[in-house]
């Protein structure tokens, strides 16, 4: 069984590899003092939770020091960022959610989301992308003038006769 199967992390443990991961790449370094503002907690708070870190192997932090990835953090910090990468595309880009709810609810759901259906949604999105590039599928326009007039168009009578066909 891999390492990190057998760590399981809860949500709050994984925004807080999440922020040192962006610390660590905006600023170089992560300290306690960044972390705590980012997740609007109290220093003892991330204290205690770089502890609970450290006993799964998954950061370095002396007191008073930098906080610091190990290679099996950075891992799982990378997981965690694809999976609120490929969410917050498919709710923007998709799905045409404003951005800032958007983000809000891939922060949610990247913890929770199964292996099985980021693969398929990431699938999604690459048979998306593969599209010619500012031409929107013919269905997925169909499906975003649905959403805006809530009228359907012929994409659903094209529907409607392949189903009654079967």
């Amino acid at each position: 069984m891999n390492k990190e199967r057998e760590i399981k992390l809860s949500s709050n443990m994984e925004d807080y590899i999440e922020v040192i991961a962006i610390l660590n790449k905006e600023k170089r370094v992560a300290r306690v003092k960044d972390i705590s503002r980012l997740m609007h907690v109290k220093n003892p708070s991330v204290t205690g939770a770089l502890r609970k870190l450290e006993k799964n192997n998954l950061v370095r932090h002396e007191r008073y020091g930098y906080v610091e990835l190990t290679s099996l953090g950075e891992k799982i910090a990378r997981d965690i960022q694809k999976k609120h990468h490929t969410l917050l595309r498919f709710f923007t880009l998709v799905l045409k959610i404003d951005p800032v709810i958007a983000e809000r609810d891939a922060c949610n759901l990247e913890h929770s989301i199964s292996p099985l259906t980021l693969e398929k949604l990431t699938k999604f999105l690459e048979f998306v992308k593969t599209c010619p590039e500012n031409e929107i599928p013919e269905w997925l326009e169909h499906f975003h003038n649905w959403m805006k007039t809530g009228k359907r168009d012929e994409c659903s009578k094209k529907r409607s006769s392949i189903s009654s066909s079967t």
